[in-house]
């Protein structure tokens, strides 16, 4: 067998007999061996094999290069000593491959070098036979993805904006005039659902104003009676009743010079709407038990699951105060129409729990991932954070698979269509497309529209990427 001599250094370890073999038959069975070595040793992946006993029989160069550790440092030692992956103790990919004979491609992991330094791999396991097929142990290669994680980390920077992370054209334009809305000091009305990141937003709006170096004070106003929402935002003077022993500041006051955030302000009744108009027409406002006018010198922004504009026609909410709040208007879209930020929102929440956990979750296997595109999310972000994070309890290690996911998940109350997963650069421009194309009907020149680029540019990536268009499809 060709891998049995790759994978050894001299004839002894080999197992080529030199003393019953042909002087001209042992003399191409080296010159075989050499040519072996040299190839093993010019390919960029690192290869190592063990013995029946996991104990290291060959470490090329790639591998030391890789590692850190020489050849001789590793020869004859236990795998899992030289490589402290996250599967080794639990789930060892070599060990399970010797036992079922099923070789493993590509699987993600992660190690660390000989510094100690986090190193994210893709492993690949076969069995190691001798000329009579007698299996005498294993073969691992391994695939340095430090380029392709810092190349994920310089893609997610692109698509990073004050914390905020998407690549959704919707998202992207809401990026660019983020700036001059921050810089205007206007008073900006955020819509969207629940668990959008409608906070994230307004955070966003305050470090890119001239206030902040001010405080940023966030208010749910949804979560208050109207009595005590008023004492909380206007504050009060000691006697203006039976428990106020002393003065207390309000969140205006506390916000002086910065931002105060009003959360759900849908939620506000009519009456502590009319109070704070006043704020936003005057500036000014009177703590309860006060005789004087105080100065609101804060910028004022707020956010509503609800669409307030039905609800003025509805006459449930004030058309005056409306008009206030809603100098300037942002819509969050909810993550159900930005599929597309699903695998890049996951691996953020990955590496965050990592942190935090201190585990080497690698990523999500292409069925969980799968499992998550296909899912509405009426939770939004804030339901696949949680969903990342109950897949970090369940997963011993290594990669998230399906059943690590929520039960819910695997559930679902309409059919799943198939939904290709990413895994390459070309993959991902397929996905994006295929995605504005769906939401346009597959109208290319609609698509072309949305996307900013000229109908032919979209048609030439669509023929490059393979894409399919449905034969009824409009142009």
């Amino acid at each position: 067998m060709l891998i049995t001599k790759v994978c050894c250094q001299t004839s002894e370890q080999v197992g080529i007999n030199t003393m019953n073999t042909p002087p001209e038959r042992d003399g191409h069975n080296i010159q075989l061996l050499e040519k072996l070595l040299t190839i093993t040793n010019s390919i960029s992946d690192g290869v190592f094999t063990v013995d029946l006993d996991f104990r290291i029989t060959f470490f090329n160069k790639a591998a030391e290069r890789i590692t850190g550790y020489s050849q001789k440092e590793v020869i004859g030692k236990p795998c899992r000593e030289i490589f402290h992956t996250n599967v080794c103790e639990e789930a060892c990919p070599l060990q399970k491959t010797i036992s079922t004979g099923k070789p493993i491609i590509n699987q993600p992991v992660c190690t660390r070098n000989k510094s100690g330094q986090r190193l994210p791999v893709s492993i690949s396991t076969a069995l190691l036979k001798d000329d009579k097929g007698t299996i005498i142990g294993g073969v691992e290669t391994f695939r340095d993805l430090s380029v392709v994680e810092n190349l994920r980390k310089d893609f997610e920077a692109r698509y990073t904006f004050e914390h905020i992370l998407s690549r959704n054209h919707r998202m992207l334009e809401l990026f660019k005039i983020l700036p001059a809305i921050a810089e205007s000091g206007s008073t900006v009305l955020i819509e969207g659902e629940s668990g959008t990141g409608k906070e994230l937003f307004a955070h966003a709006l305050h470090n890119l104003s001239p206030r902040t170096r001010g405080p940023f004070v966030a208010v749910n106003c949804g979560a208050l009676p109207d009595t005590l929402l008023e004492a909380e935002l206007f504050g009060y003077k000691a006697g203006a009743f039976t428990d106020a022993k002393k003065d207390k500041q309000g969140y205006i006051a506390t916000a002086k010079g910065g931002t105060l955030f009003l959360d759900e302000i849908g939620d506000i009744s009519s009456a502590m709407q009319v109070k704070l108009l006043r704020v936003l027409q005057e500036r000014t406002y009177h703590p309860l038990g006060a005789t004087q006018a105080e100065e609101a010198d804060v910028r004022i922004i707020t956010a509503t699951n609800k669409q307030l504009d039905a609800l003025v026609r509805q006459g449930e909410f004030r058309q005056d105060f409306y008009y206030r709040i809603n100098v300037v208007k942002i819509v969050i879209p909810p993550l159900r129409e930005r599929i597309e930020d699903i695998p890049l929102l996951a691996e953020h929440f990955i590496g965050q729990f990592n942190r935090l956990r201190h585990k080497d979750i690698s990523g999500l296997s292409p069925d969980a991932m799968n499992i998550l595109m296909n899912h509405d999310f009426p939770g939004n972000i804030r339901e696949l954070e949680n969903i990342i994070e109950h897949a970090f309890i369940m997963s011993p290690g290594g990669i998230i698979r399906p059943e690590h996911l929520p039960s819910y998940l695997h559930n679902q109350p309409r059919p799943i269509p198939v939904v290709e997963v990413a895994s390459t650069w070309k993959e991902m421009e397929a996905l994006f497309i295929i995605a504005a194309l769906k939401r346009n009907n597959w109208s290319r020149k609609a698509t072309a529209k949305e996307l900013g680029i000229n109908p032919s540019t979209l048609y030439r990536r669509i023929q490059r990427l393979g894409i399919t268009i449905p034969k009824q499809a409009k142009r």
